[in-house]
């Protein structure tokens, strides 16, 4: 269905379906009455004209939209229909043999305008996921000049400034650190679960949230060579990609055109190739063309829609695009990324391990704890509130030391306390666990002495084992896709039982992988958070945003999981395959009459003293109404 307007917002349009929808059931009550009495024909002719020209001004107008698009759908059949029976009826009210259409004209219109409205209604809300990528920027930015800072909009900046960025603030573009030392939050723009150390010559990206100490960066890139201004691009060129497909309804008004058409053409030359006077073949014909166009047509969908909406919001599901949900019957992979999706987002302690006797975990924990309370790194503070929880007592340390990128080391008890990462471990000679030398783990070493290791990482969401499982039983095959490390993905992905990972990818290689699909044959779900998951969400069929992520990975999915629980995806699935088998038993109820309709209009059965008067035809379109209304609620 094609919107109108460019520019004009959906709560504009909705108003102005409504409007028209009323104004035009006022013109209609008295239009109704003289036409069953029989009286005034020119007067039901300027009733029926106001009709015709404000009620369907809409379809008359999105006709011609989808024509000059070489795309002819619902708006171009309904503005067939209400044209050819529009101007027809004028000329039986200036005299031409025959009986007018304007009931059907009156009643067409306002049945698919109320269609219309209630699918607006349905579906309110275009993306906005371009606006909201411009807003993680910081509005404004620390520039030095001349030795002074001086705060700049962040749109004057250019490669070779140099700002300073303090603690807790956005990076205000990309650049690079020339002096300084902090933790960088990256996770909503490249997956990467654990914040990123940044000291002299690290790269940073525009959007990521500075850690607790001050950064001073010299800007490389500015406007479209900026991160942020690339995702952009990709998400603008994956959401134009997708809004070529037609809806399910579209389809179907696209082959009813060319039926109206080619049946209408058929009849008039059939009657007068019999001899038959121009009126009466006049009269078929449109009989035919208008029963073709099925007022049950324009609420079959958008009851369906209406009705899934309903049942998505109870599910904790808001549908922002009806065209993609429909696709879900069809999906058979589901993409998912791993921070804040599969995962929780947030570092946690998931084993704590002694490899000396004279320890056990408890022990373990609190020294840990102790020396880690002085450290404001993500993970000492994992180790913190895991002691914490556990109701394990430290006392403070002494003599604390942060050992610049390699751990920290104090004074505990009397006891000489090194926290310290693998690599560090290493480098004193220390032997590990051969299973245990990732960076995620927290080697304790007291008095030069191995005698445990904690493990920290970002774990599995306690509902994704279970969300796996309902979607393998869909038949649907399940695939991680994060821009974290590899280990920590394969990690997730051996544990939760996926089917494939693909790990370290930037925003465009999640693109360039779902587009490899999609060329493959398949058809992709892609459920993700964060900004590096916006332009694989908006270009997969059909993108679930989890509504705790960023706002931009919200605007660019087709399906918002409003309560934040990863069990929603297969309830999505299910829900939209429901829907799609609904639209399609609607559109058989809407359409299928006219297997014997058409013919009758005709008059195929004329020699035996049959026809399909627009009355009878009426009546029929009447109760196919009906019938989709039922089936829509059922």
């Amino acid at each position: 269905m094609t919107c109108g307007h460019e520019g004009h917002s959906p709560e504009q349009h909705i108003q102005d379906y409504r409007h028209r929808f009323f104004v035009s059931m006022a013109l209609t009550v008295p239009l109704l009455w003289l036409w069953y009495t029989s009286a005034y024909p020119w007067v039901q002719a300027l009733l029926a004209t106001a009709i015709f020209f404000y009620g369907g001004w809409p379809f008359l107008r999105d006709g011609v939209q989808e024509c000059r698009k070489h795309q002819p759908g619902m708006m171009t059949l309904i503005a067939l229909a209400i044209t050819v029976s529009y101007s027809y009826s004028l000329f039986v009210a200036a005299g031409l043999p025959g009986k007018s259409f304007f009931w059907e004209l009156a009643t067409l219109i306002d049945i698919m305008l109320a269609g219309h409205w209630i699918e607006m209604r349905a579906v309110m809300g275009t993306s906005k996921a371009l606006d909201t990528l411009a807003r993680l920027l910081p509005k404004t930015a620390h520039r030095k000049e001349d030795g002074e800072l001086v705060d700049v909009d962040v749109t004057t900046l250019a490669p070779g400034d140099v700002v300073v960025v303090k603690p807790g603030e956005k990076i205000p573009a990309d650049g690079t650190v020339i002096e300084g030392s902090s933790h960088v939050n990256e996770a909503m723009l490249t997956g990467e679960a654990h914040p990123v150390r940044k000291s002299s010559g690290a790269a940073v990206t525009g959007g990521a949230i500075n850690g607790s100490g001050a950064l001073t960066v010299r800007i490389d890139k500015t406007g479209e060579d900026a991160y942020l201004h690339r995702v952009m691009a990709l998400v603008a060129h994956a959401q134009h990609h997708k809004s070529q497909t037609q809806r399910l309804a579209d389809r179907a008004a696209l082959w009813l055109t060319v039926v109206a058409i080619v049946a209408g053409a058929v009849t008039v030359a059939i009657w007068l190739g019999v001899g038959a006077p121009l009126s009466q073949a006049l009269e078929r014909m449109v009989t035919v063309m208008v029963i073709t166009c099925p007022h049950a047509l324009g609420l079959a969908i958008p009851l369906v829609a209406s009705v899934s909406m309903s049942l998505a919001a109870r599910n904790g599901l808001l549908i922002r695009n009806r065209t993609a949900f429909e696709q879900a019957h069809f999906v058979d992979t589901v993409l998912f990324d791993k921070t804040g999706t599969l995962t929780s987002g947030e570092l946690e302690v998931s084993k704590v391990q002694t490899v000396d006797d004279s320890y056990d975990t408890n022990a373990i924990l609190k020294l840990a704890a102790s020396v880690e309370s002085q450290s404001e790194h993500p993970i000492a503070q994992a180790i913190v509130h895991r002691a914490k929880t556990e109701g394990i007592d430290y006392p403070q340390p002494k003599n604390f030391q942060a050992l610049a990128g390699k751990g920290v080391e104090a004074s505990v008890d009397g006891l000489d306390v090194s926290i310290l990462s693998a690599r560090s471990a290493r480098e004193q000679g220390l032997s590990l666990p051969e299973d245990q030398s990732s960076q995620s783990s927290a080697y304790v070493i007291v008095s030069g002495r191995l005698v445990g290791y904690i493990e920290v990482g970002d774990l599995p969401r306690a509902e994704a084992a279970e969300t796996i499982a309902a979607l393998k039983k869909q038949g649907k095959r399940t695939v991680a896709l994060s821009g974290d490390r590899k280990a920590a993905v394969e990690s997730v992905s051996m544990e939760l039982n996926l089917d494939g990972y693909h790990a370290e990818l930037l925003p465009h290689e999640k693109l360039e992988i779902i587009e490899d699909l999609q060329r493959s044959g398949h058809v992709i779900a892609m459920v993700g958070d964060g900004v590096n998951d916006a332009p694989a969400l908006a270009q997969a069929d059909l993108g679930i945003a989890i509504g705790s992520g960023t706002d931009v990975a919200v605007e660019a999915g087709d399906v918002v999981i409003v309560q934040d629980k990863l069990t929603a995806v297969a309830k999505a699935l299910e829900l939209g395959n429901a829907t799609r088998r609904k639209m399609w038993q609607n559109l058989w109820w809407a359409c299928g009459y006219n297997v014997v309709a058409i013919p009758l209009a005709a008059g195929i059965l004329y020699p035996w003293g049959i026809v399909l008067s627009p009355a009878v035809g009426a009546v029929l379109m009447s109760l196919s109404t009906v019938v989709c209304a039922w089936n829509a609620q059922t």
